[in-house]
Parts: structure tokens; C-alpha cells; sequence
């Protein structure tokens, strides 16, 4: 049963049905699924949802499908994690890892989104799936679509990491470079999805698709044990998971499952893509595009679609966005891996780099539960590493010990 009454404008509220449509005839601004949430209310329990299998679907009436899903039934559902040493290395008294590198089956979060629009795809008849992306969507919609039997055209700019190329490669997909950055890759596929029957999935099918990363803040929710946290830092490239993330957590409280939704919501970006953090400093809500340079190519989108709504949920919650630089990226990508055993992609590194600064600012404070989102798997940006070369040894016990008491001098130095 859906539970979904239509779509609407965010920001004049025309209603519209439930089609293929992204964008506001009225006033051009984008549309959002719109729920029965007195229906929603009746049904949805805390002990209906621990019934469920340890996926995303588990929170299907607040999902946009008519029926049963038929993409990424394994996905969602990944650990969230105590992370006392780090912790205590930043200085606060409760962190914890929201782990997407773990994923199933392409080791990001847009496993979520993607498991939610191919399965709208298939609602809506579509012949091929496809998307524009900088890398971690390309392996979700080309992973999922080899999976569902459904062709896939997949476009990214031609400068992204080699990891990233193969894992879309790898399963088949209609693979297109183009030359340019994303933004431009993202127009040519708004002309492809106006002119041929495929669903672009965060372009034609962008309400539905972004409803999957709510499901990245009602696992918090569930998992803090129905509480929502004092803060949330998310990275950031277009700009749709905080907002979806704040969503989510608001549809819970909205529905009873938590008693209230006071998070503050914090934006991580990189230095060299920084255009919704340089408009939270600046104070106001209008994006400036700017043209991407860094490491962290998965958040390299220089004019972000939801930059307008990530600024107002990081203002109304009292949270704030920062950047960092590529050096300061590399630094918590290591920091992360040596302390808790997780290793992230370049915008985990942004993600934890942000909230080492925002709390030697005193914007996250010491008693705060906070979580950090990481969202990809550092296996998808080996490239970006600049580990020490290593040196190789003789086959004796002699030389191991030789090289244990060169260790223990240097750590006694």
C-alpha cells in the first residue's frame, strides 16, 4: 500500500501527481514526494519496525513506491558505530560513525537512493535507467541495474578517479566520459532524459531518488535507540543528503517514534568546493557557483541543486558549515583508519576534517553526541593516498628484530 499523496513544490507548494517530473511549472522550484502521515501514523510502530528485516525498507510506508521493491533489497541498514578512541583524540564525550562505506552493494550511501528510484524506474515503465555523476552514483546505478536486468547509460566528467571508472565499468554499464565537470555532464543529461524514454534517476526521477537518504537518518534515530542526536556532520556536494537527513528525522518525530528532532546540522565541504559553506559564512542562502579543485572528487559540484535548502537547514537547526584543504582531508582519512579501523573515501576525510574544526571553534561542544556520516569506501580513492613508500626486508628473524628496535627507538625519541 503507498502511502504517498502526490508531489509538491518546496518552495510554493503546487501540488502535482505522481509522474517522472522534477521541477515546478509554477515557480521552477523543485518537487518533493508529499506523505499521508495521519495514515502513516496508524501503521508505523517502533515494534513493527524492529519485525522487519535490517534493511532500508524496513521504513517502506515512508518510501514513495505503490508496491513491493524490486531493486536493493539488501541495501541499507549499515553499522553505526562507537568511536571512543577517536573521541577522545578530538575532544568530545560521544562520537559515532554512520558507516555507508559499508554498503551493499557498492560501498557508498547512494546505494540507498538508487534501490529507491530504480525500483520507481520499474513503477514507471522506463526502458533504461542512467545518471550523471562524479563516481559513487555511476557504481550504485550501474551495480543495481546489472542486478534488476535493466540497461544503463552512465555519465561522469572524465577526470575521476581510476577506482571509480572501473567500478562502473565493471558491471556492464553504457560508461560515457564527458569532457567537463559536472554540472555540464548534469545538463547534457537533463537534454538526454527530455528527449528518450530513460529515467536519469537525480534528474527525471529526482524526487523519488532523494527520498532514499532519509533512511540514512532514521537508521541514526533507530540505532541511538528512537533518540536523535545533538549534532550531525554531513558532507556535502550537491547538497540533498543533509536536507534529506533532516527530513527523515523530522518525519519520526512527526509520527511519534522519537520524542523530538533538535539536531544541529553541520556541512562538511572541501576547500576547493566550497559553495554552500562560503554561503553559510557569508550569511545568506544564495549560491555563488564555483569551478571544483580538489581531492574530494565526489563532492565536486561547484553549483550544488539543493545549496539553497542545505543552507536553510544548517541556519534553522543552529549548526554551521566549514571546508578544509586537501592536506587537512589526507590527515583525517589516516586519523580515521588508525583510530577506529574505518577507511573512508576522500569525503569522509572532508567529513571528519569538518568536525575536528568546527569543535576547536566551540561550535560542536564536549558533551555533545555527535555522529559523522560517512558516505564511501577509501578503496574508491586510493589514488588520492600519499602513504610512505615501504621498504622490504631479508627473510630472517635478525632483520625483523633489527627493524623492531628501529621502531622502538622511534617511538622512544
Amino acid at each position: 500500500m503507498s502511502y504517498v499523496k502526490g508531489l509538491k513544490c518546496r518552495v510554493c507548494e503546487t501540488p502535482y501527481p505522481v509522474e517522472p517530473l522534477a521541477i515546478c511549472e509554477e515557480c521552477f522550484g523543485p518537487l518533493e514526494v508529499d506523505y499521508d502521515y495521519d495514515a502513516i501514523k496508524t501503521k508505523l510502530t517502533r515494534e513493527e519496525i524492529a519485525s522487519r528485516p535490517p534493511t532500508l525498507w524496513r521504513y517502506r510506508e515512508l518510501l514513495p513506491l505503490d508496491a513491493d521493491p524490486t531493486v536493493g533489497l539488501q541495501t541499507g541498514f549499515t553499522p553505526l558505530i562507537r568511536a571512543d578512541r577517536l573521541a577522545r583524540t578530538i575532544g568530545v564525550r560521544e562520537l559515532y560513525i554512520k558507516n555507508d562505506a559499508v554498503s551493499h552493494p557498492s560501498l557508498s550511501f547512494k546505494d540507498r537512493v538508487v534501490a529507491v528510484a530504480l525500483s520507481k524506474a520499474r513503477e514507471f515503465g522506463f526502458e533504461a535507467v542512467g545518471c550523471a555523476s562524479t563516481g559513487n552514483l555511476a557504481n550504485s546505478v550501474a551495480a543495481n541495474a546489472a542486478a534488476a536486468g535493466l540497461p544503463a547509460y552512465i555519465l561522469i566528467p572524465d577526470n575521476l578517479e581510476k577506482n571509480k571508472i572501473i567500478g562502473t565499468q565493471v558491471y556492464g554499464a553504457n560508461l560515457v566520459p564527458v569532457r567537463g565537470n559536472y554540472d555540464e555532464v548534469n545538463r547534457l543529461c537533463s537534454e538526454i532524459a527530455g528527449r528518450y524514454r530513460f529515467a536519469f534517476v537525480n534528474v527525471n526521477l529526482r524526487p523519488f531518488y532523494g527520498e532514499g537518504s532519509k533512511t540514512f537518518g532514521y537508521e541514526i534515530a533507530e540505532q541511538l535507540g528512537w533518540h536523535a542526536p545533538d549534532a550531525v556532520v554531513v558532507p556535502m556536494a550537491g547538497g540533498s543528503l543533509i536536507t534529506k537527513i533532516y527530513k527523515g528525522l523530522n518525519e519520526l518525530a512527526k509520527l511519534g517514534l522519537i520524542d523530538r528532532a533538535e539536531t544541529r546540522f553541520y556541512g562538511a565541504q572541501a576547500a576547493g568546493c566550497n559553495p554552500i559553506a562560503a554561503a553559510v559564512k557569508a550569511g545568506t542562502r544564495d549560491i555563488r557557483p564555483v569551478k571544483p579543485d580538489t581531492i574530494a572528487k565526489s563532492l565536486s559540484i561547484g553549483n550544488p541543486a539543493d545549496g539553497y535548502f542545505a543552507t536553510g537547514v544548517i541556519t534553522e537547526t543552529g549548526g554551521w558549515s566549514e571546508d578544509v584543504s586537501d592536506r587537512e582531508i589526507l590527515e583525517s582519512i589516516e586519523l580515521l583508519a588508525a583510530a577506529e579501523g574505518v577507511f573512508a573515501e576522500t569525503a569522509g576525510g572532508t567529513t571528519l576534517a569538518v568536525t575536528r574544526k568546527l569543535i576547536e571553534q566551540g561550535r560542536i561542544r564536549p558533551e555533545d553526541r555527535v555522529v559523522i556520516a560517512i558516505t564511501g569506501n577509501g578503496l574508491k580513492t586510493v589514488e588520492a593516498l600519499q602513504l610512505e613508500e615501504l621498504n622490504s626486508i631479508e627473510p630472517k628473524l635478525s632483520a625483523f628484530e633489527a627493524l623492531l628496535d628501529k621502531q622502538r627507538s622511534a617511538i622512544a625519541a
